[in-house]
């Protein structure tokens, strides 16, 4: 973010998240700045933990600082209405309140190390399809109390110095050009007096941006601000006081981090802290759902054999794929953490391939790039690079030496095949290139254009193809001529290099099952199914990884499946092995975690923050999800998530909030305190009755009296989480405040207004009841007996209190708002 010269405002350097703080020296996983990379959203959530999210958000606004930046592009909190839904892994779940308070927490420990958080993305952000145009349709009171309720949290509870819109509209406006939105709500309901940021090369307008609130428009050079808005001031388009109000909110931010003296110009810094690292593990280990365990787990340190199976064992997938990624300081496959912890008691098979596109190829001694300042690779090389794989990503300029100017790149390296037969190259390109081996070009992507795919946040190419014979240990030259033209945009390409595929991966898996004491079989995702830029198509585990799971579970009765994945996927095969965890994207110590886990070092701290439905077809967002004709209709109203499961009495195959434990805790009769006419403590106490320590969740959902509002049967609006040694106890108090129990009333003005024309009319036409007779839009809490389900999940209520609201109360006024 550029300085203001002219009054002594000093730049910011912004650094993407959320599970890390990139630094400016690196490009979506790649550079050589190392950073802590800690679980994506949805493991974090997992914990229900605010406190240890308090403390992620610290680690990660100390990062940012070694990063020599002062904003981190962080948290997401948009919500899971499909889990479809491309960053579901950067979330938070499905909850508005788990979300909001998960993130309140998160922004608090950032920016007590003077670092400015933008939570993201404002709003109607919940698919990728068509994200940069599509019109997100949300009606007031879903809009009200689910979508904005996290940013909500975030700029009222925790105080966030910056919010990133959408790039979407809603309702018909783009969400940086809503004055209703940002300086209505955002600023004078809430009273947010931070920056609004654009999303990355946002379409927007000059005077709609300045009238709708925004105030920096990202990246540079300037587009729509800078020159344009001095232009659009002079020719009277727009009001000078609107720029005048973004420099005032600018100067606010640097006061508020006390940033006058950055350090931009100082070198990023690479450095792990032991205590970084033991937090991202206990995160890690904290995140893990037990779903299933017959009592295989925790096994014993003793054991004998092990077989370690599964793709996402033989590969470290621990975060998900576009700007969240980062070059983490290790990137550990579970299968090398176990050889390392049990050496040759372990047997490791891959079991299946699930990779989406071919992997980027990997020359034997990397490859060296000459960058040209002209577009046909001529002359000496204006700049030298290295780098490993056959993956390059250019966010603006390749090389200082290179600027913004137009240049083409020669990218050079052996490939010595170990196997022989019909290897497969590929071609993903943003920006014309060709691969050449041995001499011959066998992918032109310049001469013939390929059609736009999926990669690249959608900006790429479709994967272009051909197979080449190969010899095993016979070198082969590999060159990538690519020609990156002019300008700080997007620009890249990966050339994949795939072997000939084994045949018998699954077969070798059950032989090393069936002669192991116990097998460990690891599957999930990656980032290329779970990324930024689009959305699943299927909840299904790619590839044969369900074959693979049944064909280990029925050869090792002794079998534990590890599920790796951000997001959910079909789990309707839980009932073969011995014990299912999901392990999510676990950041850099998923694996030593992992290990912890399983073994019982750690125990699995998580419940599910989101539902495992049966299947898709059941999902609240079915059949709208995620759009058509540039519209995405949000038909489920308030009814996301469990919500929709629960309200329409709808099996699941793990409900929100679920989770075993190693342990058995004891609670005690709730006692309900009311403190007001609408707002209550509850309070219990938890006792360790096992003989080992372990933590538990208890989940208070509120279920409303009967409505002429369509309302979830019930809804979270408060949670606790203890840790306790066998035989400990705690007793823990939940407060529900007025917003626990109000629902947002729209005011029925269509309603009114037809009460008026019909009674003028002389007709004696009846109208029927509308749902409000509010003439004011606000907060209200209904009169009658709410239900007070104390439960280990939404599905297990333990308790169930009732408490009376004897008059109806509204619209609440300043404090009683905050949520």
């Amino acid at each position: 973010m550029a300085g203001i010269e002219s009054i002594g405002v000093p730049p910011l350097r912004m650094t993407d998240g959320p599970n890390g703080a990139r630094g400016a020296k690196n490009t979506l996983g790649s550079g050589d700045v190392r950073a802590v990379c800690v679980p994506t959203g949805t493991a974090l959530a997992a914990s229900f933990d605010t406190e240890l999210l308090g403390r992620i958000g610290d680690l990660l606004g100390r990062e940012t600082r070694q990063k020599r930046a002062r904003v981190l592009l962080a948290p997401t909190i948009n919500l899971i209405r499909s889990p479809l839904y491309g960053r579901t892994f950067e979330t938070y779940g499905e909850d508005p309140w788990l979300s909001g308070v998960l993130a309140a927490a998160f922004i608090t420990g950032v920016q007590n190390q003077g670092v400015a958080t933008t939570p993201k993305h404002l709003i109607g952000n919940e698919a990728e399809y068509q994200r940069t145009t599509i019109n997100s349709i949300i009606d007031e009171r879903t809009f009200r109390e689910v979508y904005l309720l996290p940013f909500e949290f975030a700029i009222r509870r925790g105080k966030a110095l910056g919010v990133m819109t959408s790039y979407n509209r809603v309702n018909g406006t783009y969400a940086s050009e809503d004055p209703a939105l940002l300086n209505g709500i955002l600023r004078e309901e809430w009273g947010f007096e931070g920056l609004v940021v654009s999303d990355w090369f946002a379409a927007g307008t000059t005077v709609g941006a300045l009238e709708g609130g925004l105030d920096v428009q990202m990246p540079g050079p300037d587009r729509f601000f800078g020159a344009p808005v001095a232009e659009a001031i002079a020719n009277g388009e727009v009001d000078e006081s609107f720029l005048d109000a973004i420099v005032d909110r600018r100067i606010h931010v640097h006061d508020a981090l006390d940033a006058w003296n950055n350090d931009v110009d100082e070198p990023e810094l690479s450095v792990e802290h032991d205590a970084d690292r033991r937090l991202a593990h206990e995160a890690a280990a904290a995140a893990m759902v037990l779903l299933e365990n017959d009592g295989i787990l925790p096994m014993s340190p003793d054991v004998g054999s092990i077989a370690v199976i599964g793709p996402n064992a033989v590969t470290a997938h621990i975060m998900g794929g576009g700007s969240s990624q980062l070059p983490a300081h290790r990137r550990v496959p579970p299968a090398d953490a176990f050889r390392e912890r049990f050496g040759d008691r372990v047997t490791v098979e891959q079991g299946c391939i699930i990779d989406k596109t071919a992997p980027p190829v990997r020359p034997d001694g990397g490859f060296d790039i000459d960058l040209f300042m002209n577009d046909d690779w001529s002359g000496p090389a204006a700049a030298q690079l290295t780098q490993q794989s056959g993956r390059t990503f250019y966010f603006g300029s390749p090389d200082p030496a290179v600027g913004t100017e137009a240049f083409t790149a020669r990218m050079t390296g052996t490939v010595t095949p170990t196997t022989t037969g019909d290897h497969t190259f590929s071609l993903i390109q943003v920006g014309p290139a060709r691969v050449i081996i041995d001499g011959q070009v066998v992918i032109d992507g310049i001469n013939e254009t390929p059609e736009r795919g999926e990669a690249f946040f959608g900006l790429g190419s479709v994967e272009m193809l051909v197979t080449v014979p190969l010899t095993a240990g016979a070198p082969v030259d590999v060159v990538i001529e690519f020609n990156g033209g002019r300008g700080n945009g997007i620009k890249g390409l990966v050339v994949g290099h795939k072997p000939p595929p084994p045949t018998d991966l699954i077969t070798r898996a059950v032989t090393a099952a069936a002669a192991a004491d116990v097998a460990i079989v690891i599957v999930g995702t990656s980032s290329e199914w779970e990324t930024e830029g689009n959305d699943r198509a299927s909840m299904d585990l790619p590839g044969d990884q369900v074959e693979l799971i049944q064909a280990v579970s029925a050869a090792n009765p002794k079998t534990c499946v590890v599920v790796n994945a951000g997001s959910p996927v079909d789990l309707s095969w839980t009932d073969l092995p011995a014990a299912t965890l999901f392990g999510w994207l676990g950041g850099q110590e998923m694996a030593s975690a992992l290990i912890d886990v399983l073994f019982g070092d750690a125990e699995p701290g998580g419940r599910l923050p989101m539902t495992m439905p049966l299947m898709i077809e059941h999902t609240p967002s079915y059949g709208t999800f995620p759009g058509e004709s540039n519209n995405s209709l949000y038909a489920e109203g308030t009814l996301v998530g469990y919500r929709w499961y629960d309200t329409r009495k709808l099996a699941v195959q793990y409900p929100f909030g679920y989770g075993q434990s190693y342990t058995s805790f004891g609670w005690t009769e709730p006692v309900v305190t009311r403190t007001g006419s609408v707002s209550c403590d509850v309070e219990l106490t938890l006792t360790n009755t096992g003989d080992r320590a372990g933590s538990d969740v208890v989940q208070l959902y509120v279920s409303p009296p009967a409505s002429s509002f369509t309302r979830p049967a019930q809804q979270l609006a408060g949670v606790a989480k203890v840790h306790l040694e066998a035989g400990e106890s705690q007793t823990v108090t939940i407060e529900l405040n007025p917003r626990s129990l109000a629902l947002w009333d729209p005011a029925n003005q269509d309603h009114i207004e037809a009460h008026k024309r019909l009674a003028g009319s002389g007709a004696g036409v009846g109208l029927s009841g509308g749902s409000s007779h509010a003439v004011e839009a606000g907060w209200y809490v209904e009169a009658g007996d709410y239900t007070l389900n104390i439960a280990h999940s939404v599905g297990d209520v333990a308790f169930a209190e009732t408490f009376t609201v004897s008059e109806p109360l509204g619209p609440l006024q300043k404090e009683a708002t905050l949520p």
